[in-house]
């Protein structure tokens, strides 16, 4: 039977190593879960699935599209980072929102942000259940899917523990075959791998095809628009930092290396992939970047790796994704901004109501899938496609805002500082405003910057109105708020 979440004096406070946190969670989340969950998180299956219709697009010069969304999300990530260290949550930047933004903010970018990963369980389950019906067709596509969605539920049940051990081996076997694809593949790339099928042609391939910009300058731009939503998922780590065992020294870790992360798995990576074979190779088209890559070093069975590696992604993306929409539900619920059941926990601390809610909704999306892909899914995919970047604005937005709240109430715990404030954050919200701008100039981006905005005009919308009706639920919220912001 769930509980009622613990008070702060029957629980530890953020940053102080123990079984719990003020919320009612239980900190069982060890240094190296929250190590590999920050270094996964910028691994998502797309990096592995999405990179070839970038480089279709944009030739060599996609490195330059994938530098400038890194770019923007390691401006974001320090500026999350900040307000993280200074004060650790389930709810993150929505939680933050709500104190510096106000209630409507909170309310709206919370429940966006829990819409686009439990959007996400469905097109992971899919994606992983097609892997698997490959190798035991004998079991139909929609019980791999729901069989998924059921490990992966059980998982997140049990404790968090199970699941930052899960997410823990889930996200190493994605650094280590990155790495080991950096690796072997740059040794390919110079002719020096002993066995190698590839002729190693250097560094020629970044320009012996057209240039390195065959597609000219503006190809870089429809580049960021289709590898921008590969990013997605760098912030779980401040999410889960609430349920760490130091809370503080977890996102500054996570916020000092997210540099590097991006640096050597996406830059990396992808940099080997267009030095082995020309951007223009029909083997990219054909198999995928990655799968071609190790084709054309001798890997046998490159298809199969690949797959195994996919699927883990997969797999790692869904048990997140499970987890980052019942944290943010749980914080939701305990602000009154969904219902109270979403704020208890159990026994072993684990939101087991906003779990099973999420999963609900993940389950019937994953339904959606199989029933109508190209009218209520495809809707739904669209729908929640800008949400990313409508996270990151907000994030900005409540940062310039945050800066000064906690250097008036608590200044000792400004220990992670956004640079050169306010400047890059500003640069920033340019940034990401130019790309939901130039989104409306792609026919795809076009349909997802649109269903989005109007998605999001609508939650804001019920928002204002919410709070206008409910002035004594907005009153004890603020009074809540502001407790919260003084607690030592």
């Amino acid at each position: 039977m769930s509980a009622q979440p613990a008070t702060t004096s029957e629980q530890q406070r953020p940053g102080d190593s123990g079984p719990g946190s003020p919320d009612g969670l239980k900190a069982g989340l060890k240094n190296r879960h929250l190590s590999m969950i920050a270094i996964g998180g910028v691994i998502g299956a797309g990096l592995f699935v999405g990179s070839s219709a970038g480089i279709a697009k944009a030739g060599p010069a996609i490195l330059i599209s994938y530098a400038l969304v890194g770019l923007m999300v390691v401006l974001v990530m320090r500026m999350l980072g900040e307000m993280a260290a200074a004060n650790p949550t389930s709810g993150s930047f929505s939680a933050y929102a709500d104190r510096a933004l106000g209630r409507w903010a909170g309310f709206s970018i919370g429940w966006l942000y829990w819409f686009f990963w439990v959007v996400v369980l469905a097109v992971e389950a899919t994606a992983g259940a097609v892997i698997l019906e490959g190798w035991v067709p004998s079991v139909p596509q929609w019980a791999w899917a729901l069989i998924v969605m059921f490990v992966l539920t059980a998982t997140n049940l049990a404790s968090v523990a199970s699941y930052g051990e899960f997410e823990f081996w889930f996200a190493g076997i994605k650094v280590v075959a990155i790495a080991a694809f950096i690796v072997i593949g740059g040794l390919a790339v110079f002719g020096v791998l002993p066995g190698s099928d590839n002729p190693g042609a250097g560094l020629d391939h970044l320009t012996d095809h057209g240039g390195f910009m065959p597609n000219g300058p503006g190809a870089i731009l429809t580049g960021v628009l289709l590898v921008v939503f590969s990013f997605m998922g760098s912030e779980i780590v401040t999410l889960a930092a609430g349920e760490s065992e130091n809370p503080q020294r977890a996102v500054s870790k996570a916020t000092n290396s997210v540099i590097w992360r991006i640096a050597v798995f996406y830059l990396g990576s992808i940099f080997v992939v267009i030095t082995l074979l020309p951007w223009d190779s029909k083997a990219i088209a054909k198999h995928g970047s990655y799968v071609a890559s190790l084709e054309s070093i001798g890997i046998p069975h490159a298809g199969q790796v690949m797959n195994v590696i996919v699927l883990t992604a997969v797999l790692s993306c869904l048990n997140s994704g499970l987890y980052t929409a019942s944290r943010m539900a749980f914080s939701l619920g305990q602000r009154g901004d969904a219902p109270a059941a979403f704020a208890r926990t159990n026994s072993r601390g684990v939101p087991q109501t906003a779990i099973l809610g999420s999963v609900v909704f993940g389950f019937v999306a994953v339904w959606f899938n199989y029933q109508w892909p190209d009218t209520v899914f495809d809707f739904l995919l669209n729908s929640s496609g800008a949400v990313a970047l409508f996270v990151w604005l907000v994030i900005c937005f409540t940062q310039l805002r945050m800066r000064g709240i906690i250097l008036r109430e608590n200044p000792d715990k400004l220990i992670v500082r956004m640079w050169l404030f306010p400047y890059l954050t500003w640069a920033t919200i340019a940034m990401i405003s130019f790309v939901l701008v130039y989104m409306l100039t792609d026919k795809d981006g076009r349909e997802q910057v649109i269903l989005s905005a109007l998605v999001a005009l609508l939650v804001v919308a019920f928002a204002l109105v919410r709070d206008k009706l409910s002035p004594a639920r907005k009153v004890d919220a603020a009074e809540g708020r502001t407790k919260e912001s003084v607690a030592p």
